[in-house]
């Protein structure tokens, strides 16, 4: 799988989760902070993966940000994406079961090592949506449209 991976600042948290990807067997595209090792806006972290994602040039794409607030808006601002910001394995499955989330947005303040690795757990395990779930997600596809 290709994952796009940005973030804004050079967190130590952020070679971690380069490595665990790798690890996995992702083709992985840094973005930002994670490619230069230098302060990047984080507007432009959150579009830059969300516009590899919805190019289809990545298949899905994390973002951070000190928070994950910032990164998930700016994600979000991309036609076709849905960005969720994850603070635990239980929210990373339910983004992408209920929510059909192409776009993890994590917190480098709160995310250490173990929990970085659940997170990641939750999140690629999930191969398709929830059915039950389909006509809500059309429907927010529909708003791309609006």
């Amino acid at each position: 799988m290709r994952v796009a991976f940005g973030s804004d600042d050079n967190y130590s948290i952020v070679s971690f989760i380069v490595q665990e990807l790798k690890k996995r067997g992702h083709e992985v595209i840094l973005v930002g902070s994670a490619l230069t090792g230098k302060p990047y806006p984080w507007p432009k972290v959150g579009q830059e993966v969300a516009q590899l994602v919805a190019s289809g040039k990545a298949d899905t794409g994390i973002v951070m940000c000190y928070t994950g607030t910032g990164v998930s808006i700016a994600a979000n601002k991309v036609k076709g994406i849905r960005a969720a910001l994850c603070t635990d394995a239980k929210n990373a499955r339910g983004a992408r079961l209920w929510n059909d989330a192409n776009v993890l947005a994590l917190s480098a303040r709160l995310l250490s090592e173990e929990v970085a690795k659940e997170i990641l757990d939750e999140w690629f395990s999930v191969k398709e949506p929830d059915p039950s779930e389909r006509e809500n997600i059309d429907y927010l596809k529909k708003l791309d449209q609006a």
